[in-house]
C-alpha cells in the first residue's frame, strides 16, 4: 500500500490573500473556507475531491493564519509550468499578479525563481509541461 499526495499546508498571515494569489496562478478555486481558525483551501474546480478520488488528482494547497513571519528560504516550494504560453510571458503574468523575482542563490538556470506576495519561494519552468 502506498500514499498519495492530496495536500500542501503553507502558513501565512492573510489566508484570503494568498489563496486568491495561487488560484489566480493555478486556475484553482477557494472549496472550504474556515473563519474562526483562519484556514482556508483551495483546489483545482476539473477534479473530485482528491482524498476519495482513486487516480491522481492535483493536490489542494491550504493557507492556514499563523502569528509568526517567514525568516529564511523555504525548504519545499512549488514548481510551476505554464501550460499556454511561454516561460517569459507567464513570469510576466505572475509578476502582476503580485509575485516578485526571488534570489536564492540559483545563479544562471532555465528556471526563474519568483516568491509569492508573503515571500514563499517558487519556481516558473520551461523545460517540462505537465
Amino acid at each position: 500500500m502506498t500514499s498519495k499526495f492530496t495536500e500542501l499546508a503553507i502558513d501565512c498571515a492573510d489566508p484570503h490573500g494568498l489563496a486568491r494569489f495561487w488560484c489566480s496562478v493555478l486556475g484553482y478555486e477557494v472549496q472550504d473556507e474556515d473563519e474562526a481558525d483562519g484556514v482556508v483551501t483551495i483546489g483545482s474546480p476539473a477534479v473530485p475531491e482528491g482524498r476519495n478520488h482513486p487516480g491522481p488528482v492535483p493536490p489542494v494547497l491550504t493557507f492556514a493564519r499563523v502569528p509568526e513571519g517567514k525568516t529564511v528560504k523555504n525548504r519545499l516550494h512549488i514548481d510551476v509550468n505554464p501550460t499556454d504560453r511561454e516561460q517569459d510571458e507567464e513570469v510576466r503574468r505572475l509578476l502582476d499578479l503580485g509575485a516578485r523575482y526571488a534570489d536564492v542563490g540559483q545563479g544562471d538556470e532555465r528556471w526563474v525563481v519568483l516568491a509569492d506576495p508573503e515571500g514563499n519561494e517558487f519556481c516558473v519552468l520551461a523545460d517540462r509541461c505537465p
